[in-house]
């Protein structure tokens, strides 16, 4: 593999985009759709923060970095939060 970090980054991110999909097409139990839920939407967020820190460059500002994933983090917990409890219902 290379050492070039957008190659690796592209790499991480095609990855991602394929367990997504594998678990979409997935047939879930009907029990089980909120997992199923929960790991697209997990990965997802694994997603853009590899774009936050290797596509933007924020690998490089340890600080901005920080405080992007802070931001996405309680973004996406929010969403996932909304997510499980409209699937409760």
């Amino acid at each position: 593999m290379s050492r070039d970090p957008l190659l690796r980054a592209w790499a991480w991110l095609l990855t991602l985009s394929l367990g997504s999909t594998a678990v979409s097409l997935w047939h879930w139990p009907p029990g089980l759709t909120a997992v199923a839920g929960s790991i697209v939407l997990t990965l997802a967020w694994l997603k853009a923060r590899v774009i936050l820190a290797r596509y933007l460059g924020l690998a490089q500002a340890p600080f901005w970095r920080r405080g992007f994933e802070i931001a996405l983090g309680l973004f996406c917990l929010l969403s996932l939060g909304l997510y499980l409890l409209a699937a409760a219902l």
